[in-house]
């Protein structure tokens, strides 16, 4: 894979997405290589026109001569079809180019989380050497806003029937968007959306409570996707957040926050796979699983007792 083979690159992002057990290995082979990708997440709700503007925001990087990965996720679906079958089909035109890279996810029931096998597939894809990496969710809920906080840069695309915008801050778009798209922006209430935002983020801009470790405002933009319009300054402005990223550090500082946070959760999934597979051979623990199950031992008293064992 690290010497540009396509199909080794889609054989390993099957490995890593049934989560088996040379995933370590594999990390471990392409940590130097990493950190070279900008990723840049992709979400909003269902009907935003996303796999459109991903694909729009593919041909830019590779008008310029850059390659790029692109990874559909849906959280919703086990099996590779639906929303995710859609992005394959709206991108058709890239599916020949053996610059642009597609690949769907799902979660097939994977044991470390949807949120851990995509950040291990983008590893994949920045060791693999693509400068632009794209990743798209089907929606905004929880899943998804874990696996966009893997991005550098956010671009949070919404239409003007997505509703009120002040429900969808409410959804934490607010705290993961680095840019808000309103694409569809020739239909009606498009001026009012992106005005209710743009006030919502000087608010959130001005606010002191607000922890900032840049000076950016989110910049509301508008665009037609399907007509190519407004694209070029989408990318102008994900090229500027990373330039004020870079400036400052922040880019480095995210990155290692992101680190640590990936290691904080692979402790905790290799302690609890260990207790649990202690359970069947420790009658001592397995006991305090039936005391539990019987109402006769609270929860938080049988942690205390499973740790002292």
């Amino acid at each position: 894979m690290l010497a540009g083979d396509r199909l080794a690159l889609a054989r390993l992002i099957t490995r890593v997405e049934n989560r088996g057990p040379e995933i370590p290995e594999i990390m471990r082979a392409i940590q130097p290589r990493l950190g070279r990708a900008h990723v840049l997440g992709i979400t909003g709700p269902p009907g935003a026109g996303k796999s459109t503007l991903v694909d729009r925001l593919t041909s830019h990087p590779r008008a310029e001569g850059a390659a790029v990965g692109v990874l559909a996720v849906d959280p919703s679906s086990p099996f590779t079809g639906g929303a995710v079958l859609g992005d394959r089909i709206r991108m058709q035109a890239h599916t020949l180019d053996p610059e642009v890279f597609i690949r769907s996810m799902a979660t097939r029931g994977s044991l470390g989380g949807l949120a851990g096998a995509t950040g291990d597939v983008l590893k994949l894809m920045d060791a693999f050497g693509f400068p632009w990496v794209l990743v798209e969710t089907v929606g905004v809920g929880q899943t998804e806003l874990d696996i966009v906080k893997l991005a550098d840069t956010t671009v949070v695309a919404l239409v003007p029937e997505s509703g009120d915008s002040v429900q969808a801050m409410k959804a934490g778009l607010m705290e993961v968007a680095d840019i808000f798209v309103v694409n569809k922006a020739d239909r009606d209430g498009a001026h009012v959306l992106m005005a209710e935002l743009r006030f919502s983020m000087h608010l959130h801009y001005s606010s002191s409570a607000s922890p900032k470790d840049i000076d950016w405002e989110t910049p509301v933009l508008a665009t037609q996707a399907v007509s190519d319009v407004g694209v070029t300054e989408l990318l102008a402005e994900v090229k500027r957040h990373r330039a004020v990223l870079e400036a400052g550090g922040a880019l480095e500082k995210r990155r290692q926050a992101r680190r640590r946070a990936e290691l904080r959760t692979l402790l905790v999934e290799r302690f609890a796979s260990e207790v649990l597979g202690r359970v069947e051979q420790d009658r001592a623990i397995a006991r305090v699983f039936d005391a539990v199950a019987d109402g006769a031992l609270d929860s938080y008293s049988a942690v205390s007792r499973i740790l002292s064992t």
